[in-house]
């Protein structure tokens, strides 16, 4: 904005006022005139629009107040200051225009010197107000930008973390997305169930799939002659492949520690690393947890990695049908997996099986 040529609005009926007005402003400002409200809200809202509106109050059809209503209600508008001009010059009245929105009251008959003080204060205070307002939205805007990208960081640095068990299990191909997923489907399908709305709040949704694909951290902790072993597990080796559970938590806790303040995302995917392979009948491991000491977080990916891998192409065994799984995941309702939980799979079963046709592994 040219400071030093504002453009202002100056709205009076009589037309000598509006001609000692621009006479008075226009070696300073370029000066535009309006004779009516209804002129002066077109000329308001149109380029270029005015830095200051001088604007009497006592108008035919529409009076100062009315045109000030109108005004503020325009989103293209309502930021401009206006100083009422009036023959009124009684307490009440200017205290009544100061209420409507008025950021000054100049009374009849103008003096010149009081009228150009006030002007150039009134423009000040703009240029101040909208110098603030553009800091400001740089500010923002860098904020926003600061923050989206300490997002982009964290997620890659979280699918890193992620991919560095994958490269151990080749196997697993879009596991981590399809997983990923299947978690948001079924935190978005039980949002409106009276059990898990408190706790599946947007927040925790978006933090509840950043961590999904920590699950199984833990499994860079287990040895290659049990993580790539193409055959069944004996019982001793399962018991150690079972400890990736504590493993994955245990090291996401560390990290817990190692920061300087609590990170949401981290406290959730250290329940999922820990308890995922819980049972609701108390079946699972690592501590035998049923029903609802089973966190939810752990519980929505229970059922994702299930049917991941029944889906899924192993060394040990071919990928199951779509219909097969589901049916499986159904029976095991009130068994593995939360009852809550697999109604909601079930219920949006068609779209679980177009994330996994979506990112599937190029069978």
């Amino acid at each position: 904005m040219d400071r030093h040529r504002a453009t202002l609005l100056i709205v009076d009926d009589t037309p000598e006022n509006l001609t000692v007005l621009g006479e008075l402003l226009q070696p300073t400002y370029r000066v535009r005139a309006a004779n009516s409200g209804q002129r002066a809200l077109q000329i308001a809202a149109s380029d270029p629009q005015p830095d200051l509106i001088l604007l009497d109050v006592m108008m035919p059809d529409m009076d100062g107040y009315a045109v000030l209503a109108h005004l503020q209600e325009d989103l293209r508008t309502r930021d401009i200051p206006v100083i009422f001009v009036t023959a009124m010059d009684s307490t009440e009245e200017e205290e009544h225009g100061l209420d409507c929105g008025a950021v000054d009251y100049i009374t009849k008959p103008l003096r010149p010197a009081i009228v150009m003080a006030r002007v150039r204060a009134q423009l000040e205070v703009k240029y101040a107000r909208d110098w603030l307002k553009n800091q400001n939205s740089y500010l923002e805007a860098e904020v926003a930008r600061r923050m989206s990208e300490n997002q982009l960081i964290q997620e890659v640095s979280i699918h890193a973390l992620a991919r560095l068990a994958e490269t151990r299990d080749p196997e697993t191909g879009n596991h981590l997305r399809r997983t990923q997923e299947y978690v948001l489907t079924l935190a978005r399908g039980l949002q409106p169930n009276p059990r898990f709305s408190a706790y599946l709040t947007e927040r925790t949704i978006e933090a509840l799939a950043k961590s999904a694909p920590l699950h199984d951290i833990g499994k860079v902790g287990i040895p290659d002659h049990i993580l790539l072993k193409p055959g069944k597990l004996t019982p001793e080796e399962w018991e150690i492949m079972k400890t990736h559970s504590s493993l994955g938590s245990e090291a996401i806790a560390q990290a817990e520690r190692d920061a300087a303040k609590p990170v949401e995302f981290l406290a959730i995917a250290k329940e999922i690393a820990h308890y995922h392979h819980e049972k609701w009948d108390g079946r699972g491991y690592p501590e035998g947890l049923e029903g609802d000491q089973i966190p939810v977080s752990a519980r929505l990916m229970a059922l994702a990695d299930v049917f991941d891998a029944l889906i899924t192409r192993r060394v040990y065994k071919p990928p199951m049908p779509f219909d097969t799984a589901r049916d499986i995941i159904a029976g095991e309702r009130g068994g593995h997996f939360d009852p809550d939980v697999v109604d909601a799979f079930l219920k949006h079963f068609d779209h679980f099986q177009s994330i996994a046709e979506r990112y599937g592994d190029g069978e």
